[in-house]
């Protein structure tokens, strides 16, 4: 985890965006997503440090695309992320009567399976920072699937504090990462849905494919769905074009190999998973936040990147 920023910096910063998001509350939502499209697309030119991270990360994604399409990418992230923050500035107007106005379900017969088969274990919800994951996990509640999430503490303790309480908003909960896995198997047992998002870069984790290179990867998912038997099942947003509207978008749950060998299992299992994430990036690219370091962790002998 990051070490979390003094609280002068902290207080800088939160005024700053606090400033934006009064801004783009005031609108109407169609207007706020359209003017933060333009300010993300504007935050991009700006954005220098994190923008050669990303082109570098882009590079490693898709060797075979040119540098101006990956621009192109990069330009749609920042535009998607800009329309992610106005949405966020609205969460407090949702209720069960609006919801279906900017999100609904596809493949939701996934779930209804994965929940059957659970028989009261609760679900493993496997997503990324990816679309707007933060409607994502709103979405679910108002719809009432209350969901526990795994958190990993932001650098700014106010920005962190301020996402944390639009997250429980509608009933769902805050899990911190370092409380351990006590505390998840606890949730499952009383049915809880828990979402952990598998697409950061650990330093102590296992090195599976991703998008061809060996990325450090929590191997916290694959061991807890082995130890419980509950279902891992993939669900992300997907924004419908420049709309409002997003896609809670479910897929079939992921066959989980438990033979003799733990470890090699773990391996796979890990891998099954990146595996789909991958895939889910590789459909819509502009909606992955590009700017995270992911390939950091190398394995012993191999260069690095950043």
């Amino acid at each position: 985890m990051a070490r979390q920023i003094g609280s002068v910096q902290a207080r800088i910063e939160y005024t700053g965006i606090a400033a934006v998001v009064a801004a783009l509350r005031a609108m109407p939502l169609e207007r706020a997503v359209r003017a933060g499209a333009r300010l993300g697309g504007w935050a991009m030119n700006f954005d220098r440090p994190n923008r050669n991270i990303a082109l570098t990360n882009l590079e490693i994604a898709f060797p075979e695309k040119t540098q101006q399409a990956r621009l192109g990418i990069l330009r749609a992230m920042y535009k998607s992320w800009g329309r992610v923050l106005a949405e966020w500035t609205h969460f407090g107007e949702l209720s069960r009567a609006t919801i279906e106005r900017v999100a609904t379900y596809e493949g939701k017969e996934h779930w209804d399976d994965a929940e059957r088969k659970s028989n009261g274990r609760g679900l493993l919800v496997l997503t990324g920072h990816y679309g707007n994951f933060e409607l994502l996990q709103l979405a679910h509640s108002i719809y009432g699937y209350h969901i526990a999430i795994v958190h990993r503490p932001l650098r700014n303790p106010l920005i962190d504090a301020a996402v944390c309480g639009a997250r429980v908003r509608y009933g769902n909960r805050v899990i911190e990462r370092k409380a351990g896995g006590s505390e998840l198997l606890r949730m499952l047992r009383k049915n809880w849905m828990i979402a952990i998002a598998l697409d950061l870069d650990v330093r102590k984790g296992v090195f599976v494919d991703f998008f061809g290179k060996p990325a450090s990867t929590s191997d916290g998912l694959a061991r807890l769905a082995m130890a419980t038997g509950t279902p891992v099942v993939p669900v992300f947003m997907v924004r419908q074009g420049d709309t409002i509207h997003h896609k809670i978008n479910i897929r079939p749950p992921i066959e989980i190999v438990k033979t003799r060998d733990r470890e090699e299992c773990v391996r796979e299992n890990t891998q099954r998973f990146s595996n789909a994430l991958e895939q889910i990036i590789r459909e819509h690219p502009d909606h992955w936040n590009w700017i995270h370091r992911r390939w950091k962790t190398r394995p012993p002998g191999e260069h690095r990147f950043y």
